[in-house]
């Protein structure tokens, strides 16, 4: 018959918190993955035209993909199907003439300004629930039983108000 498992270091409600926490970002994934589909964005494109346009400095194709994590030939293939579209422009850097920078177009900008309105929207409806679950990971590893997070309202229940 075989042993039973070494009781766990982490309470229940601590992986209760962590699933949740990764159902809300999740979900929040889902909204953003419509919202791109819905505007005749890629998700990946989404995203690179997000990292364009929030980068404190010019980014270069190498920057894109290590903001999305991608390959480079993958962000070169990226940059160019938003180049084709009609999102982004290559300007040679001029300190350095080796360098190529992507930069938004007005179009990007327009289409990327309602994105992003969108998404703040979806971010301020979810925020209660990110805070409640974020709290839950700062109590003791060894807490049992109590799921009453910010409010007293419980994990469970906030997930279902948001459902």
């Amino acid at each position: 018959m075989p042993s039973a498992a070494p009781p766990s270091k982490f309470a229940k409600t601590k992986y209760e918190a962590l699933a949740d926490f990764r159902y809300a970002l999740r979900r929040f994934f889902a909204f953003s993955e419509q919202a791109a589909d819905a505007a005749g964005l890629s998700p990946r494109q989404y995203q690179a035209l997000l990292a364009i346009m929030g980068a404190r400095d010019h980014l270069g194709i190498g920057d894109v993909a290590e903001r999305l994590m991608i390959r480079h030939h993958t962000a070169v293939e990226l940059v160019n199907r938003l180049e084709a579209n009609g999102f982004v422009s290559r300007v040679k850097d001029r300190e350095d003439a080796r360098r190529v920078c992507v930069l938004p177009t007005a179009k990007a900008e327009r289409l990327m300004d309602g994105l992003a309105s969108a998404h703040l929207l979806e971010l301020k409806g979810i925020r209660p629930v990110l805070e409640q679950l974020l709290d839950q990971f700062d109590a003791p590893l060894a807490a049992s039983g109590s799921r009453t997070g910010r409010g007293g309202r419980s994990a469970q229940r906030v997930r279902r108000s948001h459902d």
